[in-house]
């Protein structure tokens, strides 16, 4: 069976479109071909800086031949809907469709369609124009002389205006061939805006830029290899990884591995050349942080550190070329130095500022005032600044000065409740958002928090308070550590409670898949915070909304289905009004191991058939009496039930109190004997209706006992 190779040559594309765009470009193609009537045995996709590639293998040679029958209009039909069925059906007469006849209906006629099979390049040929002008890049240009205005000329072509075709970057060669593994191979010449598909390419830029002739996928990997084009990104990623792995342990070095880092470069070359490049020492007092997101965010490279170290970098870096230099790379190396010491000297002088006096400390009195700001500390007058200025948080919730002092006030009330130190809360709440005002900050706002630490202890804080001002942003998802101690955990569930109950005041709530404001981040990690640090926190006090309260509770299931809770369980536990999620996944846990043991199917079997028929009784409006009657118990089985509820009632409620819930249901679990005697000894509808009354009240105390541990009409199984 045939393969098709495809590639679409362009100018350089964004790194960060390449691999979206190369899963697209597969997508399209192959759903046009199925569409179209081929089926095809595998497709991959691949991407350079300046092509995007399909090999899709074992593609049918023509599609398959179509008979169809379509049904007609009855015979006794007008002749206008008879001329239309002819057209539809592509009939010159009546006379070449059938009748047929329905039983109800009577006799219609039936035209009987054929529509012939056609070949693989006949299609792709048709396909590939659409596709390619309708390819969904996030940004896209016109060029050439298809992108001047239309009806203006150029050497004698004329424009075509909004008629051209819009690609990525200047889109320059297409390659199309098509033909079995051992035989020749033809083109398929399609063409879209002056570019017609063939079987040349071009190699590296500079390395290779003479024309290449390709047949089939194999050799025409082999050929852009000679020609200095690595054609697969994850090869070309992990040659990147490996060379910069070696070349830092060959100068006693370690590489800061960073997979965003390495997907981009593997992006931005076709043929990885590894060096190291090196700055002064002087710039390692800037703190690693900055130095890694300077070196990265504006040379694209990577950090290395002298091998065993952590927490300290080296004064070397790690640069991807895309040419293989014939000094070595050392004028490469030496170019990117220079730039790389440029932009660390503006990272210093931004690190020496952010730890100088504001020009303006006179007009910041007020606001140090509100805040208990100490404006002889250059993070104070950072914070002092923000509220000075009046800095917008959200248009309907106020600035952030505004919001930092509705933190600070349920921060208070949360500190008894995680058992953290007031004072340590408070002074970490003024400081938390100051290093928005920062100079590191601006330029890198990935480093809010972290910087604030590192300003913090420079200024002598303490350092919970330090590692709360970072922690307060924490967790950032599921896998994000949790915030160091008490102190941050406060910090932390305050500015994620206001975050949450301010948006809801609002009503700018998360609507199917948008959230713009991450409000789903942040109720999963207040539930985080309760569930792995152990806090009692009455959510109710603090939501003051039923609708939030809703909101926690599908986090909350959304955390325990991931912690391999099944579904029906933590709906057994799960009232609409719980608001101490501890305490339902504590029963959730307790229920789980309790369940599949000999007292937990007693429990699930005795109590499920009482309140299966009190809720069939209760849905036809049979009364239930307010409560058990012991002078209306007249057999031994109901008054042994009624004894038995009693004793287990208590049981469970004060192991309930003791939040022993697994000893709660194993009272419970008692009932299973008395209910079982109940139901063969005793018949619940009564002809009286008084002794029914009483005995459906017997089945409602059943399900009022068990109600203080879980909803076992929810348990399936």
């Amino acid at each position: 069976m045939p393969d098709l190779l495809l590639e679409l040559r362009s100018e350089e594309i964004p790194a960060r479109m390449q691999r979206k765009a190369a899963g697209e470009l597969k997508k399209m193609v192959t759903d046009a071909l199925v569409d179209a009537g081929l089926t095809y045995e595998g497709a991959r996709e691949y991407w350079t800086p300046r092509r995007l590639t399909l090999d899709i293998r074992g593609l049918t040679a023509r599609s398959a031949d179509i008979k169809e029958e379509k049904k007609g209009p009855s015979v006794s039909a007008p002749q206008g809907a008879i001329d239309g069925f002819l057209r539809g059906a592509g009939l010159s007469s009546i006379d070449q469709a059938i009748v047929k006849t329905d039983p109800k209906k009577g006799d219609f006629y039936v035209a009987y369609m054929e529509k012939p099979g056609r070949a693989a390049e006949e299609i792709i040929a048709d396909v590939m124009p659409g596709i390619i002008r309708a390819f969904p890049w996030p940004k896209s240009m016109r060029s050439g002389y298809a992108s001047m205005p239309k009806g203006a000329s150029f050497g004698g072509i004329e424009g075509k205006g909004s008629e051209s075709l819009r690609w990525v970057r200047p889109l320059q060669s297409i390659v199309c061939t098509f033909g079995p593994e051992h035989d020749e191979v033809q083109v398929i010449p399609f063409e879209i805006d002056g570019i017609t598909a063939s079987n040349v390419t071009y190699g590296h830029r500079f390395h290779a830029p003479d024309a290449i002739t390709v047949r089939r996928f194999d050799d025409y990997v082999t050929n852009l290899e000679r020609a200095k084009v690595i054609l697969d990104a994850e090869r070309r990623k992990d040659m990147i990884l490996h060379d910069a792995r070696d070349i830092a342990f060959a100068n006693g070095l370690e590489l800061v591995e960073d997979e965003g880092l390495l997907e981009e470069v593997s992006g931005l070359v076709e043929w990885p050349q590894v060096l190291l490049g090196t700055f002064e020492e002087d710039y390692l007092s800037i703190p690693a942080e900055i130095i890694r997101l300077t070196i990265k965010t504006n040379q694209k490279c990577f950090v290395v550190r002298p091998q065993g170290e952590t927490d300290k970098l080296s004064n070397h870096f790690i640069l991807i070329s895309n040419i293989q230099a014939t000094d070595g790379g050392k004028e490469i190396m030496h170019g990117n130095g220079k730039v790389v010491r440029a932009r660390l000297s503006d990272a210093l002088h931004f690190w020496k500022r952010d730890q100088g006096d504001l020009p303006d400390l006179d007009t910041l009195k007020a606001s140090a005032a509100k805040f208990d700001l100490d404006l002889k500390k250059p993070l104070d007058q950072r914070m002092a600044k923000l509220d000075a200025l009046n800095v917008t948080f959200h248009a309907k919730l106020g600035t952030q000065g505004e919001r930092v002092a509705r933190i600070r006030e349920l921060a208070k009330v949360l500190a008894p409740i995680v058992g953290a130190d007031l004072a340590l809360v408070d002074r970490a709440v003024v400081l938390a958002k100051a290093d928005l005002r920062t100079e590191a900050v601006g330029e890198f706002p990935e480093l809010q928090g972290a910087m604030g630490r590192k300003y913090a202890l420079l200024q002598g804080e303490n350092a919970s308070v330090a590692a709360a001002i970072e922690d307060h942003w924490k967790p950032n998802g599921p896998s994000d550590r949790l915030p160091e101690d008490k102190v941050g955990l406060t910090v932390a569930l305050a500015d994620k409670l206001d975050t949450l109950v301010g948006f809801w005041a609002i009503d700018e709530k998360p609507t199917g898949s948008k959230d713009p404001y991450a409000l789903r981040r942040a109720a999963l990690g207040v539930v985080r915070m309760i569930l792995e640090k152990g806090i009692r926190l009455p959510l109710v006090s603090v939501a003051k909304d039923a609708d939030l309260l809703s909101f926690f509770h599908d986090r909350l299931k959304v955390y325990l289905r991931d912690q391999g809770a099944r579904h029906d369980i933590i709906d057994a536990v799960l009232t609409p009004e719980a608001d101490d999620l501890l305490m339902v996944a504590r029963r959730a846990e307790a229920l789980t191991a309790f369940i599949t043991s000999e007292d937990g199917l007693n429990l699930l079997a005795g109590t499920k058939r009482a309140t299966q028929l009190l809720a069939a009784e209760e849905k036809k409006g049979t009364v239930v009496a307010d409560g058990v009657s012991e002078a209306l118990l007249k057999l031994d089985a109901e008054k042994a039930l009624f004894a038995a509820i009693q004793s287990a009632s208590k049981s469970a409620a004060d192991a309930v109190a003791a939040e022993d819930f697994r000893s709660a249901m194993q009272a419970l679990s008692t009932l299973r004997a008395p209910v079982d005697t109940f139901f063969g000894d005793v018949l619940v509808n009564d002809e009286d209706a008084a002794i029914r009354a009483n005995r459906l009240a017997l089945l409602k105390a059943i399900r009022e006992a068990t109600a203080t541990v879980a909803d076992f009409s929810k348990i399936t199984g």
